[in-house]
């Protein structure tokens, strides 16, 4: 397991090391971690979690879910094909499936998309990759990628998008503060897992205090 595992890290490196800065190396390894953590704690509440295959494809899954966003090669096969390329005749069909099954529905499609596949290896990966998009590190990969799309920072005039359909969310280029609205302030309430949900709620609050200082701060009261 550990010779795929490295295999892996280096293969996605090389991938990504052009990348944008809140889609990089960096987040696939925060996210690596963050499973890893969840995996850990929750493999002791669940029988089907405690094997080294389960393990193996969180392991996989978080690494690859990333290894060819939708949002910069809109084509929404890419990742599959890549990692599915990549892991052929590495490890078994059974374990190539679920981690493909883990990139193909990890993502937050706006609010009223329904996800059609859930198994818990599934459910701590997702986790993992939303509790990276909150808290301190969700605020910087917000406006960095907000600034690498040359999004507005804030414009009052502009509101934010609620409950927005999966192809209205794909287009949808509203202001970075509304992001936080139309996606980030909803995941807390997503979280699949117990851990995920602990780990969750620190970063949600965080983000909570940093909009309320950043209104006072944009309207000079601060």
């Amino acid at each position: 397991m550990d010779k795929i595992i490295q295999e892996t890290v280096d293969f996605v490196k090389k991938k990504l090391e052009d990348s944008e800065p809140g889609h990089d190396w960096w987040h696939i390894y925060r996210v690596w971690n963050l499973s890893k953590r969840i995996y850990n704690e929750e493999s002791k509440k669940k029988r089907e979690l405690e094997s080294e295959e389960s393990r193996l494809i969180v392991e996989l899954g978080a690494l690859l879910h990333d290894i060819a966003d939708y949002k910069f090669t809109n084509d929404e096969s890419a990742g599959e094909r890549v990692a599915r390329d990549f892991l052929s005749g590495k490890v078994s069909e059974e374990v190539i499936n679920k981690v493909i099954d883990i990139i193909n529905n990890i993502s937050f499609k706006g609010e009223n998309h329904i996800q059609k596949v859930k198994f818990p290896e599934l459910d701590i990966v997702q986790d993992a990759d939303r509790i990276d998009a909150i808290g301190a590190i969700g605020i910087a990969r917000a406006f960095s990628y907000g600034g690498f799309k040359k999004r507005s920072m804030y414009n009052p005039n502009i509101k934010p998008k609620i409950g927005m359909s999966k192809e209205e969310y794909i287009k949808n280029k509203g202001t970075t503060i509304n992001h936080f609205y139309e996606k980030l302030l909803l995941l807390k309430d997503r979280m699949n897992t117990e851990t995920g949900r602990k780990i969750a709620e620190h970063r949600h609050e965080f983000m909570e205090s940093f909009l309320n200082e950043f209104f006072e701060e944009w309207e000079g009261r601060l």
